[in-house]
């Protein structure tokens, strides 16, 4: 497929809208399932929308993040990644960093932590019922349980906890580079500082487990340890917060299908899934990947050296897939959707995701049967300035 430099069309095609999919790439998607695209930074590149496509494109070591590294590079934010970045990293650097990461942060963790979430969750939600409603539904349990949640995994200290949300909060703001550098530099000074206190006094948290690595798999450094805190604090705060929110707000737009949970809990599990499947949380296309070598996508060639972004919110609309997938249908089945990625870079954060998604609809559904919008669905916003689209408020009453 070769194209001339009026046939390029800029991406993104429209604007984000709400939660919805762009209706322009779904309808490219079918025709021109792999589209030279003119991206916002950096120049052209090539848009995957299909389903097994992007799979091959999230999987396939042909397509680097390491060489996506630089400020010339296509891409669809403002500033990229540091190369110091988990997700900027190939084998086997990738595999040096995820290893230790894997080791310590188990399925087995992430269960054990669920009593202590569970806790968290209905202290936030008594407080919530207790000052009667109407309640904002992010500030009152969707922003602090995923950050109260990852604190304490990683162990910063309760005093702390104000001035780490800060620069977390900070370091995703995509659209100012410079304020996302430095709260950068700020959490990571911050981590190091904790990174040396568990060296002297380990504590029982996952920065203490990884810690006590050192020396194996070829030796974590601080510089080490920072990128994979930063990595776990991006996929277990901001992306689940913004899920939690999008995902009550949804069930609340589909009403028939909040009262199904209501009287069946045990369709959580499903429901989240086609939750992470029909909901597009992602604001644009993502991180850019570099072609190394030449490769074909039925007809049209990826030359060495192209970039590659991938649209998973189409992806996951992908009708050779998902039967009728602009139907939410938590009694779909199996969902084999792309929301937390595929392959090498699959989110850290997944299983954590899961569990914090899972609790807060089971506990809604049980203590706040009635909930429902408290505002008109219009007047909600949500946020322009990330990579992952998030309500501004979310107002319930029940």
């Amino acid at each position: 497929m070769t194209s001339t430099q009026h046939e390029v069309p800029d991406y993104p095609f429209a604007p984000p809208d709400r939660l919805k999919a762009d209706p322009e790439a779904l309808r490219l998607s079918g025709a021109h399932p792999v589209l030279r695209v003119r991206l916002p930074y950096g120049g052209e590149g090539w848009l995957v929308t299909r389903h097994a496509d992007v799979r091959t494109v999230l999987a396939d070591p042909r397509f680097s993040r390491a060489a996506a590294v630089g400020p010339d590079v296509p891409r669809t934010v403002a500033a990229g990644l540091p190369g110091s970045s988990m997700l900027s990293m190939d084998p086997p650097e990738h595999s040096r960093l995820r290893r230790p990461v894997a080791k310590v942060f188990t399925a087995r963790r992430v269960e054990d932590l669920r009593p202590r979430a569970q806790e968290v969750l209905d202290d936030l939600l008594e407080r919530m019922i207790a000052a009667g409603p109407p309640a904002d539904l992010t500030a009152a349990l969707t922003w602090t349980l995923p950050i109260t949640v990852m604190c304490e995994l990683l162990g910063v200290p309760l005093a702390d906890r104000e001035h780490f949300t800060t620069w977390v909060d900070r370091l995703l703001i995509f659209s100012d580079p410079a304020e996302s550098a430095r709260a950068r530099e700020q959490l990571n000074e911050y981590l190091i500082g904790l990174i040396a206190e568990r060296r002297t006094a380990p504590a029982e948290d996952l920065l203490s487990a990884l810690v006590q690595l050192t020396g194996e798999d070829g030796g974590l450094t601080d510089e080490d340890l920072v990128s994979i805190g930063v990595s776990l604090l991006s996929a277990g705060h901001e992306a689940t917060a913004n899920q939690l929110a999008n995902f009550v707000y949804t069930l609340l737009m589909h009403p028939e299908v909040w009262q199904r949970i209501v009287a069946d809990p045990s369709l959580v599990p499903g429901a989240v899934e086609e939750l992470s499947r029909f909901v597009s949380n992602s604001a644009t296309a993502g991180f850019t990947r570099i072609a190394t070598e030449d490769v074909d996508f039925g007809g049209t060639t990826v030359r060495a050296g192209d970039a590659v972004v991938c649209e998973l919110g189409v992806a996951n609309r992908d009708p050779e897939v998902f039967a009728e997938p602009d139907v939410l249908d938590i009694h779909r089945g199996p969902v084999p959707h792309v929301t937390f990625g595929h392959g090498l870079h699959h989110c850290l954060g997944a299983q954590l995701a899961r569990m914090e998604l899972r609790i807060v609809l089971e506990t809604l559904a049980a203590r706040l049967p009635g909930l429902r919008l408290a505002a008109p669905e219009q007047e909600l916003t949500w946020r322009a300035d990330r990579l992952i689209r998030g309500l501004h408020t979310l107002p319930v009453t029940w």
